[in-house]
């Protein structure tokens, strides 16, 4: 596996909301730094180490840890759905699986956290721009406003209503650091910072950091969960025209051989050191890693990959080999074989290198097809068609077919993307979650309300605000 290290600076010491003292995540102030591109490129790297995440180890917090960005993310994007559960009520994950996510849980203040701490330093970028040379200066700003919305989008899907800082504030600004902003303002300010980002002059070379297809493909999404269809579209087609990005033949090699073509977005991982490798890979398996298995396929999610999976199945999920009925994730595990099985764990299974991938052509060509229904239950355009069966065609399960249906579209992303962190905001984005985890709860035994569409605003959180960060509706705070 490739090295790809990104490397990390102490640019801060980060102060997280766990004490007495009501100390917003952007009141710190960076001295004698960003004086060259040099030291604001590192800057730069610096956000992409938050949205990495740490990757913490045995003894130094675990779970509790407040920065493990996207390496929590499996358990709010397929977890709290109808595609993955744990192996046996892990630790990890459980409150996710049987819908009783609590204010107090603690993924979801990690996450928040984790979102926050990218914020915070791509303000901090931001804010020292005047010392980069006039040529670098509009890219560094692209690549900080591209990081930054990415994670609001994040946010604002996930938790709704959030607090919007735009800057580094300090101590004493605790309205802004806690009071939050409509979502709509929320997303007026993503697409902003994209749209900025887009006609910046960035190239569209890169596969691990902003590049042109990276920020259309982000921006064609909000588009999409914001119901602007011709935009995305335009967006999406683009992306397509470009011909720089092309679907693997081998279903196994989007995951194996990294910053391949069909990678539009992802985020770098390497198994060299543990600054800048992952563990959530190993948290997939049983027994091994933090958790004792998680991110398990759901029997409802191995019927639709018996049913229209093709080749992508066996590249996707097993049986656990030591709990027969029950399937684990094999994409992104840490060592594989030519049949998709772990020959044998590394010495130490947390420290793997696989990168998470954010979003791929597929996700371009099945997201196409979505900007082109508009909303609609069907379409008879050759544009969506032809889209639609690139990606069927991959897995072997294309036909001829004159329509592409709302469901068609939806039951295809399930198979395609699963286990990538799409499905929950998938079911959000079709405006069918209700429906659909409704019935996935009563058939599971579990309790799934409406309002937990929308994650709880971490307790923690709440309690250093002294009253002016207030809950989603439906939670206790």
């Amino acid at each position: 596996m490739k090295s790809k290290k990104i490397f990390t600076i102490l640019l801060m010491v980060f102060l997280v909301s766990c004490g007495l003292e009501p100390i917003p995540t952007s009141a710190v102030v960076v001295d004698n730094f960003f004086n060259n591109d040099e030291e604001i490129e590192a800057g730069i790297f610096n956000i992409y180490h938050s949205l990495q995440g740490s990757n913490p180890l045995e003894g130094d917090g675990g779970f509790n840890n407040p920065h493990l960005g996207i390496q929590i993310e499996y358990q709010m994007g397929e977890v709290l759905s109808d595609n993955a559960r744990t192996k046996s009520g892990s630790p990890q994950g459980f409150d996710f699986e049987i819908f009783n996510v609590l204010p107090q849980t603690l993924a979801v203040t990690t996450y928040y956290r984790s979102m926050y701490r990218i914020i915070f330093n791509a303000n901090v970028v931001l804010e020292n721009l005047q010392n980069a040379s006039e040529e670098n200066a509009p890219l560094f700003e692209a690549e900080a406003r591209f990081l930054r919305a990415y994670a609001y989008f994040n946010l604002v899907r996930y938790y709704g209503d959030v607090p919007l800082v735009d800057r580094t504030i300090g101590p004493e600004e605790t309205e802004i650091a806690f009071t939050r902003v409509d979502q709509d303002l929320i997303y007026d300010f993503i697409l902003d910072d994209l749209n900025f980002a887009l006609n910046s002059g960035l190239d569209i070379s890169s596969r691990n950091r902003a590049s042109r297809g990276a920020i259309q493909t982000i921006l064609a999404k909000v588009h999409l969960t914001l119901g602007n269809y011709l935009d995305a579209q335009v967006l999406l087609e683009s992306v397509i025209a470009s011909e720089v990005y092309s679907l693997e033949d081998n279903f196994l090699d989007i995951f194996y051989n990294e910053s391949n073509n069909e990678t539009v977005f992802g985020i770098a991982f390497d198994d060299t050191q543990v600054s800048d490798s992952q563990g959530f890979s190993a948290e997939f398996l049983d027994a091994v890693g933090r958790g004792t298995g998680t991110n398990y396929a759901t029997d409802e999610l191995v019927a639709a990959f018996n049913d229209i999976g093709g080749v992508r199945g066996q590249f996707s999920y097993r049986e656990d080999p030591g709990n027969p009925g029950k399937y684990q994730t094999v994409k992104f595990l840490p060592i594989i074989d030519e049949n998709v099985g772990v020959t044998s764990a590394p010495a130490n299974p947390r420290i793997a290198g696989n990168d998470w991938i954010v979003t791929r052509y597929a996700d371009v060509l099945l997201m196409h097809v979505e900007a082109i229904l508009a909303g609609g239950q069907e379409t008879s355009s050759i544009d969506a068609i032809t889209s639609f069966n690139a990606v069927r065609e991959r897995a072997g399960t294309a036909e001829p077919i004159t329509e592409v249906t709302k469901q068609m579209l939806m039951d295809e992303r399930r198979v395609e993307l699963a286990f990538e962190n799409h499905r929950f905001l998938d079911l959000k984005r079709f405006g069918v979650a209700q429906e659909v985890l409704s019935a996935f709860s009563a058939a599971n035994n579990h309790d799934f309300q409406a309002y937990e569409l929308l994650l709880p605003i971490p307790s923690a959180e709440i309690s250093i605000s002294q009253g002016i960060l207030t809950q989603n509706p439906g939670y206790p705070n």
